[in-house]
């Protein structure tokens, strides 16, 4: 037995495997800094960690000197989803391996609303082979808010209860539709009945900033974190109630400088409190780094490193009832160690993963096996037929020159919208493509949602504000959260027709395309989500977009994210699915035009 083998280690009966000595352990269960340590590990686990493991090398024992570097235990992500960084399980494993994380908690509801639990399955198998943890959550929102939106699959409180029973699954994913908790919803109770009767943790997304009854109802329901929080008061109100505030850091969502003010200066036990990133770019992987990049971001907003490395792996874990797994150095847990010089610069030298050195200074040491996608995976974008410049045409009913529109405001940085009512001139009853192109103070572009999932050619029109848009051009993705349709946004109708064109003909992903001329191009073709290739290919072509999103004047941190959250019908102000446009704050559509 595994603990008979370890008992025969830590008492120098039996060699360990591998022994690392003379370092300075971070001994996160208990808050201290300790020198002069030794671990030995034996099948992937420590079987010791004290002031010196030489009775536990023998002749084959593999010994690594530390160097008085300091012993961390390996990073976990609390919350994202694989399918923002726009690759595989086994490609973002590559790219943040190396970085530190050892754990990741993943939500795919991405693939999930394109391909309901079969695509779920194919995650669940592909995490499986990895050489560090990879947990999945189960969807619970496909579609996240129903009758909003019509995604191209979706996923039952039967199909939630099956799936509690995979290995590998370690919990549900983000309650999204939080109306239809407070509601008191049948479906959403019963997908949270199955997980709390699975004895797993209910993930949670309360976006609205309105902490009244609603937000009480919320959490009454059962969700047990949140990573929507933006303010400090969102923080403490969370924290208070039992919840976990899980403060994000991803390419485009900078939640955690307001936040972590509730322990710098509000003094709330950090215990408490998870980091995670949510959403990362390909680019923010390969170049700036995962976990790692959150730890010293953290560091930088005044907390101390011990206080955040213990809000990246330990508060994880004991979230998730791993901690007898992971998330601590200390015997019987795995072997999920990292070496770092300088801990408020925090960048792993080496990186051990279930007992195994996988990485060291940046670069990983193993091989990886591709994971088999069958071929079905990439034929998602339907969208029935080649789209011409009238079909985003944007007509008005009434015979007046200046119209009131109901307009999407982008917050830089941030997730939520503005829902903005601007005044826009009409000339022969349609919005004319010479105010869309002229610079003006309302920095306002067309927007278009296209069926993708059922070939039904349908087109949804739009309006979005602070893109800053000075070229004829127009922006295509499909990746469009949560339901997945195709969305463009551009300030010319003939640009428009060819990026969507473009997506359908190579299978999905990003295009920029400006006075007629491709300029910017990411195929993802797995879903239309996820490419096959490594993530620092997918990095450089995913540069190419944001570089077109520059020529055409956008000046935005990640703007391509910005645009991908267009759809994302369950977080305020206003968003547009294929059913029109959604107010989140009242959960009802609106009209283009009032």
């Amino acid at each position: 037995m595994l603990t008979q083998t370890l008992v025969n280690v830590a008492m120098g009966r039996k060699p360990a495997d591998l022994v690392v000595k003379n370092g300075i352990w971070v001994c996160v269960q208990t808050g201290e800094i300790i020198p002069n340590t030794d671990i030995a590990i034996v099948e992937g686990r420590i079987a010791f960690v004290g002031a010196n493991a030489d009775h536990a090398i023998g002749d084959k024992t593999r010994v690594i000197d530390a160097q008085g570097s300091y012993l961390v235990p390996g990073l976990l992500d609390g919350h994202m989803h694989v399918e923002s960084g726009m690759i595989t399980v086994t490609e973002f494993v590559r790219a943040v391996a190396p970085r530190g994380t050892t754990g990741m908690f993943i939500d795919p509801h991405e693939i999930a609303n394109v391909f309901g639990l079969k695509g779920v399955k194919l995650m669940v198998d592909e995490a499986a082979g990895q050489p560090i943890h990879v947990w999945v959550q189960v969807p619970s929102c496909v579609p996240s808010a129903p009758g909003m939106e019509t995604p191209g699959a979706s996923i039952s409180p039967a199909d939630v209860a099956e799936a509690m029973t995979w290995p590998g699954i370690i919990g549900l994913g983000e309650m999204m539709n939080f109306p239809g908790v407070v509601a008191s919803d049948e479906k959403m109770h019963a997908e949270m009945h199955a997980t709390r009767h699975a004895g797993k943790t209910i993930g949670g997304h309360y976006p609205t900033p309105d902490l009244g009854l609603d937000f009480h109802g919320y959490v009454a329901g059962g969700p047990e974190d949140d990573h929507e929080g933006t303010r400090l008061e969102d923080a403490i109100a969370r924290a208070r109630q039992g919840m976990k505030p899980m403060l994000r850091y991803g390419s485009a969502w900078h939640d955690v400088a307001t936040q972590a003010k509730a322990v710098t200066e509000g003094k709330l036990d950090p215990r408490r409190f998870i980091l995670c990133t949510d959403d990362s770019h390909a680019a923010t992987l390969a170049f700036d780094g995962h976990m790692d990049r959150v730890v010293r971001h953290a560091i930088s907003e005044g907390l101390p490193p011990m206080t955040a490395i213990q809000m990246a792996t330990l508060n994880t874990a004991e979230h998730f009832g791993l901690s007898r797994e992971i998330g601590l150095i200390a015997p019987g847990r795995w072997g999920d160690i990292l070496l770092v010089d300088d801990l408020d610069d925090f960048r792993p030298r080496l990186v051990i993963a279930k007992g195994q050195p996988i990485a060291e200074n940046g670069t990983l040491n193993i091989q990886l096996s591709t994971y088999p996608y069958p071929a079905w995976v990439k034929k998602s974008v339907k969208i029935g037929k080649k789209l011409t410049a009238e079909d985003f045409a944007l007509r008005v009913a009434n015979k007046d020159k200046i119209v009131t529109a109901n307009v999407i405001g982008i917050i830089e940085n941030q997730a939520p919208t503005r829902h903005l009512k601007l005044e826009i001139p009409v000339e022969n009853g349609e919005i004319p493509s010479s105010f869309i192109l002229h610079p003006s103070s309302l920095d306002v572009a067309k927007l278009a949602l296209v069926d993708r999932h059922h070939g039904s050619g349908a087109v949804q029109m739009g309006l979005v504000s602070g893109f800053g848009f000075t070229a004829k051009c127009a922006i295509a993705s499909t990746v469009a959260h949560d339901s997945h349709h195709l969305l463009v946004a551009g300030t010319d109708d003939a640009c428009m027709a060819q990026a969507v064109n473009r997506l359908a003909e190579i299978g999905g992903g990003q295009v920029v395309v400006k006075n007629g001329e491709i300029i910017g191009e990411v195929p993802l073709p797995i879903a239309g989500l996820m490419s096959d290739e490594r993530a620092e290919v997918v990095a450089e072509k995913a540069a190419s977009v944001l570089d077109g999103f520059r020529a055409c004047g956008c000046a935005l941190n990640n703007p391509n994210m910005q645009l991908s959250l267009l759809a994302l019908v369950v977080i305020p102000e206003l968003r547009i699915s294929d059913k029109g446009l959604v107010d989140v704050t009242r959960f009802e559509f609106v009209p283009l035009f009032d």
